[in-house]
């Protein structure tokens, strides 16, 4: 008995614990002003920023990490093991440790400074906001997407082809539409880290006013500057965001493992 009450207990305190923390902020500042911040074109600019750069980020980790998901939940080849723990690194990786790789990847290293010559610059710029969240975000669209695989049984996409479909063809109609909750999930979840994602962006794009201010930039900023209703304004924003993020993957992917 005294274990089920201790562990009901802990759980308990942890959620009222948390619970508190998010009302702080949300009530610190009255509607009114939480309003008239997000009037302001600083906010505004942050905002858009942060919506255009996760999309953008998100469509590359679909793009790229669905198809690593499938091929580390379907076959076996050699180094799967290694190409497992690698992709899983930046999950472990500190955002600024991460942010530091990427700037000199793209600041010194041959193949930046060539992209560089091509124009496509990634230092302080909001391309480097898309690829620091790309770096950051993606193992989270792969781990989902790998665990979505793993849950479907190969069986349908054996049966599609001897139907007639190839390889891809049994993945495109079969098995990727089975996967939808977990691709719905993956893309909400990848996209409200990307909103999110600070410390990455501040190595590799900077903290520009009008030009690299994503919202944690913005609120960054505005509490080094001690504008402290902008940056609680901010913060609600990005609560708000991670509230329904959540609510997507508990209502649609509760079940997946990340």
């Amino acid at each position: 008995m005294w274990l089920k009450v201790t562990t009901i207990g802990a759980s308990l305190i942890l959620a009222a614990f948390i619970l508190i923390v998010l009302l702080l902020v949300l009530s610190y500042s009255p509607p009114e002003i939480f309003l008239e911040s997000l009037r302001s074109e600083e906010i505004q600019f942050a905002i858009a920023l942060s919506l255009k750069t996760a999309v953008a980020s998100t469509i590359l980790c679909l793009l790229i990490a669905v198809p690593a998901a499938y091929a580390l939940a379907r076959y076996e080849f050699l180094g799967k093991s290694v190409a497992n723990t690698l992709l899983d690194m930046p999950l472990a990786l500190p955002p600024l440790v991460a942010g530091v790789g990427l700037l000199l990847f793209f600041g010194t290293s041959l193949p930046g400074r060539e992209l560089a010559e091509a124009g496509l610059v990634f230092v302080f710029t909001p391309l480097g906001i898309v690829v620091a969240q790309f770096f950051v975000n993606m193992p989270f669209m792969l781990r989902v997407m790998r665990s979505t695989f793993e849950g479907i049984s190969p069986r349908y996409e054996y049966v599609a082809k001897t139907l007639g479909c190839t390889d891809a063809q049994a993945l495109w109609r079969v098995t990727l539409p089975m996967a939808s909750n977990g691709l719905l999930t993956g893309s909400v979840i990848t996209w409200s880290k990307g909103i999110g994602e600070f410390g990455a962006v501040l190595m590799l794009a900077g903290a520009t006013r009008m030009k690299t201010e994503t919202l944690p930039t913005s609120l960054f900023l505005n509490m080094s500057c001690g504008k402290l209703d902008e940056a609680i304004s901010v913060a609600t924003i990005l609560i708000l965001i991670s509230a329904v993020s959540l609510y997507v993957f508990e209502r649609r992917g509760g079940g997946l493992r990340l």
